[in-house]
């Protein structure tokens, strides 16, 4: 849709120089609501509202519904749609999603259920707890293993592949990697960005949802930025074994992931790396 990023003039400070204040254009990552809607033959409803960067909206919206445990194979959502939604100059936003569900398929009670914000007031005990009644792919006896050599190679290839960072310096990156059976190499499958985290990991899950990959077993997620309690959970619903951040984690997201059998590494940045959960899948030869 060509809304990754919009150019803004801007006045750029230069402390030293004979003229400090110039003239120019930046390029900004776009930032946009996105309001999800669910349907069946029986009812609809205004699930969420998420901010989002503009594209992959199918992935986002798909991805999402995983991690909420509204759905979790690929025939459960029959389709997805852009609904109606204008601008101050009638012009259509694309900022309405309709995801419509297989019959048999049952909406939430109400809208988003939230047990995934770190600010939602909910204690981890609680938060976990509904992750485990929610989940349909669970990691825990993912036999993946790797070198790792390869795990601390894994951020630079994400940076190398994030087309968007590049001209914005504004979004964060998620990119799943397939391991191979020797745990020396691994395949880039899906890389997707976003201003948001945690809608960057939703675009993965989404994609592979509608590839009917999942769960995603054998597989690494690599993060841009830190690993929240909510990215363990996504992860986890997804059925990812390995997820890997190059900042640190937080307290919840450690005893999450300890819980769901999802090995967490934190601080990978090519020379290293802390295994926060589940170090057996890290081979040392």
């Amino acid at each position: 849709m060509g809304r990754l990023s919009q150019r803004r003039k801007v006045h750029k400070y230069v402390l030293g120089s004979e003229h400090p204040v110039r003239h120019k254009e930046d390029v900004l990552a776009v930032e946009e609501p996105l309001e999800i809607r669910l349907s069946t033959p029986l009812g609809g409803m205004t699930y969420s509202v998420t901010m989002r960067t503009p594209g992959d909206d199918f992935d986002l919206v798909a991805g999402f519904l995983v991690s909420e445990g509204v759905v979790w194979e690929s025939g459960q959502i029959v389709s997805e749609r852009f609904c109606a939604g204008e601008d101050e100059q009638g012009r259509q936003t694309f900022n309405v999603v309709d995801a419509q569900l297989r019959p048999g398929v049952p909406l939430p009670d109400t809208g988003r259920h939230v047990y995934t914000s770190s600010s939602c007031g909910i204690c981890g005990t609680e938060s976990i707890e509904a992750v485990r009644r929610s989940s349909h792919h669970s990691p825990a006896h993912d036999g993946v293993r790797l070198l790792p050599e390869l795990v601390a190679g894994l951020p630079a290839r994400l940076r190398a592949a994030q087309a968007l960072f590049d001209r914005t310096g504004g979004v964060h990156a998620a990119g799943l990697f397939s391991v191979g059976d020797d745990g020396t190499s691994a395949e880039l499958l899906c890389l997707r960005e976003d201003v948001g985290r945690h809608n960057a990991v939703d675009k993965v899950v989404g994609w592979a949802l509608r590839e009917s990959r999942l769960p995603l077993a054998g597989t690494v997620l690599q993060v841009s930025g830190r690993a929240s309690f909510e990215l363990v959970q996504k992860a986890a619903m997804a059925g990812i074994p390995v997820l890997a951040a190059v900042s640190a984690p937080s307290t919840l997201a450690v005893e999450l992931a300890e819980e769901s059998g999802v090995t967490l590494i934190g601080f990978s940045r090519g020379d290293g790396f802390n295994v926060y959960a589940g170090h057996e899948r890290l081979a040392t030869s």
